[in-house]
Order: structure tokens, then C-alpha cells, then sequence
């Protein structure tokens, strides 16, 4: 059997499989003398069926089998010997026919498409400079974040007139267009949580109420549309469509959360018993978690930052045509050249980022063994039993746990992925120039979503 490349440009080339009578006829005879012996054929008894029969009825498949598995595993090898770093896999050469007679089988030629890799230069160096924007975490972020956990334990408390975040409890009567009480409205009872309200003229509308008071209200402007409008009201989600926007609501109670006392209670059931044991100490406690936090995000968007600056400035010629073929080749369900054409940019932009990450993993020896993924996921697990508050079990009990993760393909890749993107933040911290700027919380968080888009 024989391989032989040609070239079609620094992008494209084919690959020639020739195969031989001799290559496989012997095993093709062995297939088809097993399925003369199992043959029940009417008029021959079982495993005297003349050959000629068997090779009637089953000898084109198994030919066609054989020819396909032989051609498979040669192009594999000879990809592999040769160091070809190809995109895809192998297609047949759908304009070329098959050089061969399946009926008089002799000798055989396919060929077969591949794309190529292409050369790549990164340039990422220390004359590179990145910024490094962190969250800026001052009193007033400290004291939200206080507030937040000593509410996560506080009660709630009756209050004479409704603020921010308080939940205003009273009943809900349907309106006509004339200001009236609908007859055979809706009429219900239920609680409007004033924090999820985003609509200023409805918080306007209820701010410093009283109990006892009366508003006109669109139940839409208080809740959050759809199913918790429809929930809000008493009412099925297919009845939405036919009630009033206007109706009146009575407040009969306006519950405030109280926040808890700051005291050893609250600190050992926030923080584990005798961990802190002072205002001052827990919030050394909360600045050190917010910075644990938020240094994570701020990594996040540092490596999109490199990431998206490699993908722009690193040239890299791809072979187009051919991947479209191969994306069309390779789906489950038929797809058009069409529809493939729509997102083909998205999914090149994918091929382009992977052979730059694949170039740095390369250029500088980066290496994701089977010993440090075992050991990240055993690190997964033990967080895991941390958040539900359960210690992890003994070594030999998390090494089978890890195992059995990852024994499942897509959550090995997965975390295989996670690592990779790891190590790949460590190159880009380690090789860079870091200008760290701090800024607010807000201006934070829409840094990181603009950089997410």
C-alpha cells in the first residue's frame, strides 16, 4: 500500500491512498468464508453455500468495509509519521472517482482533501502592556457587603411607611377605564418587593406610603412581567392578556428587614465559630473575600484583553473552502454550504484562537498532564464540599471521586479546558507588563460586561 502528497498550495493538499490486491484480499476471503459458514440459504445445507453465492449476495460490502478501514488507518499513519498538522480530517475527493472496479476487484486509488495548518508568529512579549483593572474596595463597598450579610440573617419587622427595599404587603383591585372598581375584577392579596422595581415612576408612587394608603399602580411596573406578574395577581399566565394596566392597591403592612446585631453569633455563624470576633476583624474578613473574588474577575478580563489583542494582530490565513466542506461533512444533520457560510466567521475566529493557544502551549513547553488534571479536580471537589458546608473526604475516597468525574469524556474536556486556561493566564501575567487601575464596583462590572460582549 502506498501514500503519496501532493501539494495543492501552502493551505491545501491531497493525499493518494493505492491499495493493492494483495492488501487486502486475504482478509476479505477470511470475512466471506464466515459468512458462508453461518449462511442459512434455502436448497444448501448450513456452511455449504458455494462461494460464489456469498460473494454475490455479501462481497461488495465487505470489500467496501475492508477497502474503508485499511484506507482509514493509512492516512492516520502516514499523517502521523509524516508530522502533518492538519485542521479537520481527511475528506474524499468528491469530484475524482474512486479508481477501482468493485465488481472485477484488483487494485484501488483514492484521494483524499486535507488542510493544512498554517505558520504562526505571536507577538507577545514583555513590550506588550496590558491594564489590570481591579476593584477599588473602599468603605462604602465594605458596608454594603456588611449590610448584605447581616440581612442574610436579620427579620423582618413592621414599619410604619415603605422605603427602598422593603416589602409592602396589601391587595390588588382591578380597575375599569373610568377609575372604578371593575366588576368580577381581580381582587387579591400579595407583596410587592421594593428593591426589584425598576421603573422610577412606580417607586415614586410608593415611597414614604403609609399603611392604610391607597395607589393606582400598573401591576406590570412592580413585578417582573410574564409568570411573576401573573403570580403577583393570583392568576394564570393565559390570563394576563385581558386584565387592566391600572388597579388599586391598599397597603396593609410594610415589613423592613431588620439587620442582625453584630455580635459573636453573627460572626461565628458567617465565618466559623472563633474565627473573628470583632466589627474591625470582620471587616479585615470581607475586604480579604472581596479581593479573593474579585481578583478572579479581574483575571478574567485580562485574558480576554490578551486574548482578543492576539486573535486581532496574529495573521493567520486559513483554508477556507476547505473547512466549509469539512463543517458540512461532519454535522449530524444535513446543513447547506448556505447556512454554513452565516456563521462561518464565529467558527474560523474559534480555529484561529486554538491554533494560537496551541502555538504558545507549544512555544513555551506548556503542558496539561493526566496527574495535574486528577489533582485540579480533586481542588473542584474539595471546594465543592466547602460551599455546603461539609468537610472533604480522605485522599484515597477524592482521587476515586476525581476518577470517576473524570471518566465521563465532556466533563473530563471540560475541566481539561479549565486547566489549559489556567496555565494560559499565568503565561500572559508572567510575560506582559501589568498597569494595574483601580476603579468603583459600578464602573467595574461594566468593564467586565463590555468585555464579555
Amino acid at each position: 500500500m502506498e501514500v503519496t502528497r501532493q501539494d495543492v498550495d501552502s493551505l491545501n493538499a491531497l493525499l493518494t491512498v493505492k491499495v493493492k490486491a494483495e492488501d487486502y484480499q486475504e482478509k476479505v476471503n477470511s470475512t466471506l468464508e464466515g459468512y458462508r459458514k453461518q449462511a442459512n440459504i434455502p436448497g444448501f445445507r448450513k456452511g455449504k453455500v458455494p462461494m460464489g453465492i456469498i460473494k454475490k449476495q455479501y462481497g461488495r460490502a465487505v470489500l467496501a468495509e475492508e477497502l474503508n478501514k485499511l484506507v482509514s488507518e493509512n492516512l492516520h499513519q502516514y499523517i502521523q509519521e509524516q508530522n502533518l498538522d492538519i485542521l479537520g480530517n481527511p475528506l474524499p475527493k468528491t469530484d475524482d472517482d474512486v479508481k477501482g472496479d468493485f465488481d472485477k476487484p484488483s487494485d484501488f486509488e483514492f484521494t483524499y482533501e486535507i488542510g493544512l495548518s498554517p505558520e504562526i508568529d505571536i507577538k507577545l512579549s514583555g513590550r506588550n502592556k496590558f491594564e489590570y483593572t481591579k476593584v477599588k474596595i473602599d468603605g462604602e463597598l465594605i458596608e454594603k457587603q456588611m449590610n448584605d450579610l447581616r440581612r442574610r440573617y436579620g427579620k423582618l419587622a413592621s414599619v410604619d411607611t415603605v422605603g427602598e427595599k422593603d416589602m409592602v404587603l396589601g391587595q390588588f383591585v382591578e380597575l375599569d377605564e373610568s377609575g372604578d372598581i371593575k366588576e368580577g375584577g381581580i381582587l387579591h392579596s400579595s407583596t410587592i418587593s421594593m428593591e426589584f422595581i425598576e421603573d422610577k415612576k412606580a417607586i415614586k408612587g410608593l415611597l414614604k406610603k403609609k399603611v392604610g394608603d391607597k395607589v393606582v399602580l400598573d401591576p406590570y411596573k412592580v413585578s417582573k412581567g410574564g409568570s411573576d406578574t401573573a403570580s403577583m395577581l393570583g392568576i394564570k399566565d393565559d390570563e394576563l392578556e385581558n386584565i387592566s394596566n391600572s388597579f388599586e392597591f391598599t397597603i396593609n403592612d410594610v415589613k423592613q428587614m431588620e439587620l442582625a446585631e453584630l455580635n459573636q453569633e453573627l460572626f461565628d455563624k458567617l465565618f466559623g465559630e472563633g474565627t473573628v470576633s470583632s466589627e474591625e476583624e470582620m471587616k479585615a474578613k470581607i475586604v480579604e473575600d472581596l479581593e479573593k473574588m474579585f481578583s478572579a474577575d479581574s483575571d478574567k478580563i485580562l485574558a480576554r484583553r490578551v486574548t482578543n489583542d492576539l486573535i486581532k494582530k496574529t495573521e493567520i490565513e486559513l483554508p477556507n473552502e476547505f473547512l466549509k466542506r469539512w463543517i458540512q461533512a461532519s454535522q449530524k444533520e444535513p446543513i447547506s454550504l448556505e447556512d454554513i457560510e452565516k456563521d462561518y466567521e464565529n467558527y474560523a475566529k474559534g480555529i484561529r484562537w486554538q491554533l494560537i493557544q496551541n502555538e504558545i502551549f507549544k512555544k513555551n513547553d506548556i503542558k496539561v498532564t493526566q496527574q495535574e488534571t486528577i489533582d485540579y479536580t480533586k481542588g473542584l471537589l474539595v471546594n465543592q464540599y466547602a460551599q455546603y458546608g461539609i468537610p472533604a473526604p480522605e485522599d484515597k475516597e477524592l482521587s476515586a471521586s476525581a476518577m470517576q468525574v473524570l471518566s465521563n469524556r465532556e466533563e473530563a474536556q471540560r475541566i481539561s479546558d479549565m486547566l489549559a486556561e489556567e496555565k494560559l493566564l499565568d503565561y500572559y501575567k508572567n510575560t506582559v507588563k501589568l498597569a494595574e487601575k483601580e476603579v468603583s464596583y459600578d464602573d467595574f462590572m461594566k468593564i467586565a460586561q463590555d468585555e464579555n460582549a
